[in-house]
């Protein structure tokens, strides 16, 4: 998930290092720090496979205090995505097997690049980690179920709240996924206008009047 994370962020806009690592921070989420150690050999990896490409470092610039030791004090480099590397970050997007929706943290990563991905894709990934999920659901319910009499009720309470985070990420999935079956049968002028201002729909409609009229 680096590389596809990277590729998405590049797809967006060229970055130098320490940027895109605060980048990839956010959109990996808050808790999962990157460190240079394992950005720096990944973008490596991807500038020799050809899929990102870097430029001069700016004159002057200087990389962050805790950058690593072999960059020394030189110049920001600007990571830039290539044709070839757009061409395998559409392989990535287009991608609906289980690596896309399961519990390693791919599926946050793959939503948070859905701009880019067709919505038939995005509809299989969705219903893809509804499954998954939902087997999770009935197997929480089936352990509660067996070991009520056995744990004390600070165990089952930490048991309970996890089965409540479950039934509510089934039902924000459930709500995504009739979002984008509503929005796939409303026809694009619907659309346009439920998205629209309605002080912007009124001037679309409303007719215009010649300078000096009343």
């Amino acid at each position: 998930m680096l590389e596809f994370a990277i590729l998405g962020l590049l797809h967006q806009s060229p970055m130098h290092g320490y940027e895109l690592r605060k980048q990839l921070a956010a959109v990996l989420g808050g808790l999962r720090s990157i460190s240079y150690g394992s950005l720096y050999p990944a973008l490596r990896r991807m500038q020799a496979a050809g899929l990102i490409t870097t430029d001069e470092p700016t004159p002057r610039a200087l990389l962050p205090a805790d950058a690593p030791a072999l960059t020394g004090r030189r110049g920001k480099v600007v990571y830039t995505i290539t044709a070839e590397g757009k061409e395998r970050f559409h392989e990535l997007v287009c991608e609906t097997g289980p690596e896309a929706y399961d519990d390693g943290g791919s599926f946050d990563v793959r939503l948070a690049f859905f701009r880019h991905t067709a919505r038939d894709v995005r509809l299989s990934i969705l219903e893809g980690r509804r499954r998954t999920v939902e087997r999770q659901r009935e197997g929480l319910r089936a352990s509660l179920s067996r070991t009520r009499e056995r744990f004390d009720r600070y165990t089952l309470e930490l048991q309970r709240h996890g089965l409540d985070s479950v039934d509510r990420e089934v039902r924000w999935l459930s709500e995504l996924i009739d979002s984008e079956r509503r929005e796939a049968t409303e026809p694009s002028s619907a659309r346009r206008e439920a998205t629209e201002p309605s002080s912007a729909r009124r001037e679309a409609t409303e007719p215009s009047q010649e300078p000096g009229t009343t």
